[in-house]
């Protein structure tokens, strides 16, 4: 097929970023990095979860980080959210967002260890969230984690992964998000799995969500966008990964795949310097060095190398 020439990004950073900081980051600091992101050009940003704050220290201001950032109307903030209880708590403050994300694990292995019940249990909560959500006037997107291989039972049959995802759409949910929780995806696998998911869900929108943790997050991402993917979740500085099993790190940098898209004539929207002055003060803050390549190299200079 012909590669799309234009893909929407959200960046996840500031929800499946920071949640893995083990430091607690300042409020303040948090609303100025969003801040700092929009004014980059993204209009989808993941900004809070209504996960317990005792599970999730981090991320128990996310009510106050809502109600505080100063973010243009074009910009739709998501929540994720991961029980029925996290649900009534989010729309208390229905007016601080715009998206909400409901989730499940594809292996029963993870999904126990991530959220304590088993699959079924998940997706049944998840019907009736999807209802409710939908009914607020919300969007409804829903996540399907462990989509490419599982660390606790291995792979994961393409097929269960897509049956979860058609729940989701009957549901009501529409945008479905595959993630590669845990770094296991390789190039080949990618492409397979989106020309399969994108040909059995037409009527929703089919999102990318890779992690570097094997360094190979970037060719993922591309195998997906060949395979007719426009639509991508990262996270800035590669931050984030997920905390069950230690060791999962790293989402795809933002400024990485914005770089790559761009040097591959596929629009974003975005401005790659702005990306990248954003992931370099979300590194002041942490006081630490992130990893991501275009904080080290910045973006590709063609003027430079024509002199």
């Amino acid at each position: 097929m012909t590669r799309p020439n234009a893909v929407h990004i959200r960046e996840v950073g500031p929800r499946d970023g920071f949640q893995n900081e083990p430091e607690r980051i300042p409020t303040d600091d948090k609303i100025r990095l969003i801040e700092a992101l929009a004014r980059a050009g993204f209009t989808r940003i993941e900004v809070a979860s209504f996960v317990r704050p005792d599970v999730i220290p981090q991320l128990a201001d996310g009510v106050e980080v809502l109600r505080r950032i100063d973010v243009p109307d074009a910009v739709r903030r998501m929540v994720l959210i991961p029980n029925t209880k996290g649900l009534d708590n989010a729309l208390a403050v229905r007016d601080t967002f715009q998206e909400a994300a409901i989730f499940v694990s594809a292996s029963e292995t993870h999904n126990r260890k991530n959220v304590n019940r088993t699959v079924d249990e998940t997706m049944a909560d998840n019907a009736v969230m999807a209802k409710r959500i939908r009914a607020e006037g919300l969007g409804c997107a829903a996540v399907v984690a462990t989509s490419f291989g599982c660390p606790y039972e291995g792979r994961v049959p393409l097929e269960r992964v897509l049956d979860l995802a058609e729940g989701f759409a009957e549901a009501g949910a529409t945008e479905i998000g595959f993630g590669d929780t845990t770094g296991m995806a390789n190039p080949a696998y990618a492409g397979e799995f989106f020309s399969a998911a994108l040909e059995r869900l037409p009527d929703v929108e089919v999102t990318a969500h890779f992690h570097n943790t094997r360094g190979q997050g970037l060719a993922n991402a591309y195998a997906a966008l060949e395979a007719g993917c426009t639509s991508f979740e990262s996270s800035f500085g590669e931050l984030g990964g997920c905390p069950v099993p230690k060791g999962s790190t790293g989402n795809i940098a933002t400024e990485d795949l914005v770089s790559m898209f761009h040097e591959m004539g596929v629009e974003t929207g975005l401005d790659l310097p702005a990306v990248i002055d954003a992931a370099r003060e979300a590194q002041q803050v942490l006081g630490r060095t992130l990893t991501s390549h275009s904080l080290v190299a910045g973006p590709v200079d063609w003027h430079l190398a024509d002199a």
